[in-house]
């Protein structure tokens, strides 16, 4: 387990945490993505593809999708959170531009230092550097920091995390500042100064505060939901033109001081983002490399169709990222409603899944493991045994005597899949056939998949998902997955299953009071086996990152802290005179 180690009070080290990302992003045509599996030989990892980059030029990312959200109040979906916190805002502190687990180090960003703790570690206080400036040249004020927090809050502004909610003292029942009312537990005594008072100690809060929540929103700028389509930038770059759907053109913002900036480097001129494009499309124009596409990355993982293709040639294998991403995607099974209210029901999809489908389906062996549980290992302390000893091909038989013993020997189930995961819906369809049950897939577009599926009243039977830990602790993954009292109306994010069970929401809150790390992290373990039992997901995959550049790409490298994309705060090109777009 890579762990993140800031300089932090030994008192307050309970554990070194990382934080690594929340919700998992979804998926292009075919993509592949999530944690941690065996990289194919020669697949770079822990490398900088392409040596160091010229400052100049053009940097064209090839996407097949939109961005769910830029709005850093809403931005929670990888890698759209790096996008925006690399480039567009700063937070008060934020992650070494480092690859392999050197990436993992907090370092400031804003602020001067990690943050000064007091009373146990339930108050923060943080001081903004001097003479930080907006994309117009007007100061940067703890203020701003404050009220994007605070419109973390607001019922319209779904979709973000909610670290603020569950650490802020005197939150309860709050509702964003857009009616005027503020919180009194962050307080900004001037411009430069913002104090937070939690209501538990929190010793990894200078990770928390690497979250784009931290980031900052002037009062006056605010838009609303509006606000997703042009942020105010604190980066190194502002939007120039934002046509959705189509392209995103990001230029320099010229009110940025890097001096300022230790982790950022903003090697280009400018950023392009061509979206639309089909995810074999892209591959295929990364693997010819040519024109414009040789200084071109592409945005979602590289289809599973196109490892073949890559793979066995190495000058294109050196063009290829792959970095674990700590994370575990999931087949989520509604319990809210009929057939999968019956644990039973449930327990019998364990058996039905063909994992090793899912495997092949999302770019083979050399990409993926099979996951047999829950967490990820990044978090499972050792080797954790197995709740359910199923081969990788699934038992169908058993899961057949099992359904007969509920009395659903034949049912049938939607599920609704991003447009990139039809296959693996496919695969998923055809091993539930054998055990008795007819799925009916729908497919729906990436930019609106986790709107779709968080709206709870009109989720699907199944859907196929993931989840990495923020930090490098269970507290930050089993919670937010399977804690029944964060399952919200609309934008609901994490617990897809609806999963409500008052023992395991009891036990979360005895293992987060524990004061011993190590006594923690066992506890959660043995939950994680609990909750297995009660079947509320199909584990499937602990997948890497497949990412390619062009020939003319340098300083690419996947981030341990965004699931494995591509730092955007370091890339750029080897020779801008080749530059086009």
């Amino acid at each position: 387990m890579t762990q993140r180690t800031p300089s932090l009070p030994a008192s307050l080290l309970a554990a070194s945490l990382l934080l690594t990302v929340a919700a998992c992003g979804p998926k292009d045509d075919g993509a592949a993505g999530g944690p941690g599996g065996t990289p194919g030989a020669g697949v770079a990892s822990g490398t900088v593809i392409g040596g160091t980059p010229e400052r100049g030029g053009t940097l064209t990312v090839l996407s097949d999708q939109d961005f769910a959200h830029l709005d850093p109040t809403r931005n929670w979906v990888m890698p759209a959170m790096d996008f925006g916190t690399r480039l567009l805002y700063r937070t008060l502190t934020t992650f070494q531009a480092r690859p392999g687990t050197a990436g993992g180090t907090v370092v400031p960003d804003l602020a001067t230092d990690l943050g000064r703790s007091a009373d146990g570690g339930r108050t923060w206080t943080f001081t903004l550097k001097p003479g930080l400036t907006y994309e117009d040249g007007s100061p940067i004020r703890a203020q701003d920091v404050k009220y994007n927090v605070e419109r973390s809050f607001s019922p319209d502004l779904t979709g973000g995390p909610g670290y603020a909610r569950q650490y802020l003292s005197g939150s309860a029942g709050y509702t964003g500042p857009l009616d005027g009312r503020h919180l009194s537990s962050i307080v900004t005594p001037d411009d430069r100064t913002i104090v937070f008072h939690l209501r538990q100690p929190v010793a990894e809060f200078p990770y928390t505060v690497t979250l784009p929540t931290f980031a900052p929103v002037p009062p006056s700028k605010e838009t609303g939901v509006r606000y997703d389509l042009r942020p105010f930038s604190s980066g190194p770059y502002r939007i120039q033109s934002y046509q959705r759907g189509k392209q995103l053109v990001l230029v320099r913002n010229t009110h940025w001081n890097p001096a300022s900036d230790s982790v950022r480097k903003a090697y280009p001129d400018r950023i392009v983002v061509k979206m639309g494009l089909r995810g074999g499309q892209i591959d295929d124009r990364l693997i010819a490399s040519s024109g414009a596409d040789a200084s071109a990355v592409e945005w979602a993982d590289m289809s599973p169709a196109s490892v073949a293709k890559v793979l066995p040639k190495p000058g294109l294998r050196a063009r290829l990222s792959a970095e674990p991403t700590g994370c575990t995607e999931m087949l989520y099974l509604n319990t809210a409603r009929g057939p999968f209210t019956d644990p039973a029901v449930r327990t019998a999809m364990q058996y039905a899944v063909e994992k090793s489908a899912q495997v092949t389906a999302n770019g083979g062996p050399a990409l993926n493991d099979a996951a047999d549980r829950y967490l990820p290992p990044i978090l499972a302390k050792g080797a954790a045994a197995p709740v359910y000893h199923v081969p990788p091909t699934g038992n169908p038989a058993r899961a057949k005597e099992l359904l007969a013993k509920a009395g659903k020997p034949a049912f049938s189930a939607t599920l609704t899949v991003s447009t990139g995961d039809k296959n693996r819906a496919e695969a998923i369809q055809a091993s539930l056939t054998k055990a008795g049950v007819r799925t009916q897939i729908t497919t729906v577009d990436p930019s609106v998949f986790y709107d779709t599926i968080g709206d709870t009243a009109h989720a699907p039977d199944m859907t196929i998902g993931g989840w990495c830990p923020d930090y490098p602790s269970a507290s930050t993954f089993l919670p937010f997955v399977f804690d029944g009292r964060t399952i919200v109306a609309k934008g609901n994010q994490g617990n897809y299953s609806q999963f409500r069970d008052t023992a395991v929401e009891h036990r979360m809150d005895q293992i987060s009071a524990m004061a011993n790390a190590g006594e923690a992290a066992a506890a959660w373990q043995s939950l994680d086996a609990t909750i297995m039992r009660e079947s509320p997901a199909v584990p499937l995959l602990w997948p890497r990152k497949p990412l390619l550049v062009g020939t003319n790409i340098a300083g690419a490298y996947g981030h341990s802290a965004w699931t494995g994309q591509f730092d955007f705060a370091v890339i750029g090109l080897k020779d801008t005179s080749k530059s086009q777009g």
